[in-house]
């Protein structure tokens, strides 16, 4: 039996990390957080589909990502981002109570 190809994949995936962050050619790591962020939420969308809870949590996500980004870059104040995703969820929220959205995805 072969051992575990694991610890590879972390010291190549660790070491190109390394090498992309002292090249300066990696993001910030608050950059690197709003990207995940908004390609989650977008991500999940997509396998998901629309559902009562995908509607409201994945658009949340994307939301979260480019207001951390916005933050970030003092294009957005703090009580600014909070005020919008507030309405934002509230709005989600009214959207995923109707009729035409399905509770869950039926499994195949």
């Amino acid at each position: 039996m072969k051992p575990s190809a694991t610890q590879a994949f972390i010291l190549i995936i660790l070491g190109a990390l390394w090498l992309l962050k002292s090249t300066a050619l990696l993001p910030d790591t608050t950059t690197l957080l709003a990207i995940l962020l908004a390609g989650a939420g977008a991500g999940l969308l997509l396998i998901d589909g629309i559902t009562k809870s995908s509607v409201v949590t994945n658009p949340m996500l994307i939301y979260t990502g480019a207001a951390l980004y916005l933050f970030d870059t003092s294009r957005l104040r703090l009580s600014h981002s909070l005020a919008l995703g507030m309405i934002l969820l509230g709005i989600l929220m009214l959207i995923a109570r109707s009729d035409h959205i399905p509770e869950r995805r039926l499994k195949k």
